[in-house]
């Protein structure tokens, strides 16, 4: 009976060499020792809040813009703990 160990070494080898080339490839950067995937948050004054509140209030409830802030605010959330 042969051995095959010398054709798993060379299949082993490959995958080594093809695994640490595409981790060369990468797009996520770390920095600090943490991704660097994080968006910015960006901050709002309370002025410009209060304002946003008013003009929301007269958007119809249930509007498909109402909806889309309420996503927003939950990115904005999810961002913030990311950082």
């Amino acid at each position: 009976m042969m051995s095959n160990a010398r054709c798993w070494k060379q299949r082993l080898a490959a995958l080594a060499i093809t695994t640490s080339l595409l981790s060369g490839c990468a797009t996520v950067r770390s920095e600090n020792g943490r991704l660097a995937t994080c968006p910015p948050v960006v901050e709002y004054g309370r002025e410009f809040q209060a304002r946003a509140a008013e003009e929301l209030a007269l958007v119809p409830q249930g509007s498909a813009l109402a909806d889309m802030l309420s996503d927003y605010a939950v990115m904005r959330n999810q961002a913030r703990a990311c950082g």
